[in-house]
C-alpha cells in the first residue's frame, strides 16, 4: 500500500513522522513489572548460591527441630485429642489403622523395611529433590524451596495447637509400636531416640508433607516418564508406610496436605507463578535491554 498521508491546516498533505510509530511501538502497553489488570508480574527468581542454600537448609532445620522439641508434651491433651481423632475416623467409616498395622507386623522383612523407611527417606529425598532442582532447575528452586519452608512452618504452629498422641502410644488400644517390637534402629519417637523428639507432635504428618511436596514437584518438573511415576508413588507409599508403621492416623495426612495446600499458596503470592512455570534456567544478569521500554528521542 501507498505510504498514509495527512492534511495540514493550510490544505497540504504531509507524510506521517516515523517517530511516532516508533513511540507507538517502543512504549510498553504497561508499565514495566505491572500486568495488564495492575497485577504485580511473576517475580525472577535468582540464581541460587549454594552457600546460601547450604546455610539456609542447615538453620531452617535446626530451628524447626528446636521449636518442635520445645512445645510443650501435653500428654493428657495428646491422648485426649487421639480419642477423638480414632472416633471421628470411625463415625467416619476410615478408621482401619489397626488392621493395616497388625497386617504389615505379621510379616517381619516388610515392617523392618519400613521402619527404615520411615526413619531415614523423610530426610534423605527431600534433600535430594533440593539437590536436584538446585542444579537441574535453579530458576525453579526458589519457589519450590520457600512452598517447603512455608509448609513446615505452619506445621509447626498446629504442634503447639493440637498435641496429638500417635496411634502406638494410645491407650486401651491394640497397636504396635514396631519399632520396639522388632527393634530397629534409627527411629526418632521409639526407643533409645524417645526423649530427644517430642513424642506427641502427630498432627500434622510432615512424612506426607514432605513427601508429598517431592512427588509433586517431581511430577510437574521431571521429563522423564519414570521420574513422574517415582513422584506418585512415593507419597502414597509413605502414606502406607506412617499407618502401618502406626506413627499416625490417616486424618495426620490431611493435616499434612492442608499445610501443603497452604505453602503453595504462600509461593503463588510471592512469585505469581506456579515452580514448573517459572523460566527452567535463570541467567546471572537480566539480557534485555532496559532501553526498550524507553519512547525514541524526538528531533
Amino acid at each position: 500500500m501507498g505510504e498514509a498521508t495527512v492534511k495540514t491546516v493550510e490544505g497540504r498533505t504531509a507524510t506521517p513522522s516515523p517517530m511516532v510509530e516508533d513511540e507507538v511501538v517502543a512504549a510498553p502497553p504497561h508499565a514495566p513489572g505491572q500486568t495488564p489488570r495492575g497485577w504485580r508480574a511473576p517475580r525472577t527468581p535468582g540464581r541460587p548460591r549454594i552457600w546460601f542454600e547450604i546455610l539456609l537448609i542447615a538453620v531452617s532445620y535446626w530451628t524447626y527441630s528446636l521449636i518442635r522439641n520445645a512445645v510443650p508434651e501435653q500428654k493428657y491433651q495428646a491422648l485426649r485429642n487421639a480419642d477423638w481423632i480414632w472416633q471421628a475416623e470411625k463415625t467416619l467409616g476410615i478408621a482401619v489403622e489397626d488392621s493395616v498395622n497388625h497386617a504389615i507386623n505379621s510379616v517381619t522383612w516388610l515392617i523392618v523395611s519400613m521402619n527404615y523407611y520411615y526413619a531415614t527417606l523423610h530426610f534423605i529425598v527431600t534433600i535430594s529433590v533440593l539437590v536436584w532442582l538446585y542444579r537441574a532447575h535453579p530458576g525453579r528452586y526458589a519457589a519450590a524451596r520457600l512452598i517447603l519452608f512455608a509448609t513446615t512452618g505452619v506445621a509447626l504452629v498446629g504442634y503447639y495447637l493440637y498435641p496429638l498422641a500417635p496411634p502406638r502410644l494410645m491407650t486401651g488400644q491394640n497397636f504396635v509400636d514396631t519399632v520396639l517390637v522388632h527393634g530397629t534402629w534409627g527411629s526418632m519417637a521409639s526407643g533409645n531416640f524417645k526423649n530427644m523428639s517430642n513424642q506427641y507432635a502427630a498432627m500434622p504428618s510432615m512424612h506426607i508433607g514432605w513427601s508429598l511436596w517431592c512427588g509433586l514437584i517431581m511430577f510437574a518438573v521431571a521429563t522423564a516418564p519414570w521420574a513422574k511415576i517415582l513422584g506418585l508413588l512415593y507419597p502414597t507409599l509413605t502414606l502406607v508406610v506412617i499407618v502401618a508403621t502406626a506413627n499416625h492416623f490417616w486424618l495426620d495426612a490431611v493435616g499434612g496436605m492442608v499445610c501443603l495446600s497452604f505453602g503453595f499458596g504462600v509461593s503463588y503470592v510471592w512469585y505469581r507463578a506456579w515452580p514448573h512455570r517459572l523460566p527452567r534456567i535463570v541467567d546471572e544478569a537480566p539480557s534485555a535491554d532496559p532501553r526498550r521500554f524507553l519512547p525514541a528521542a524526538r528531533t
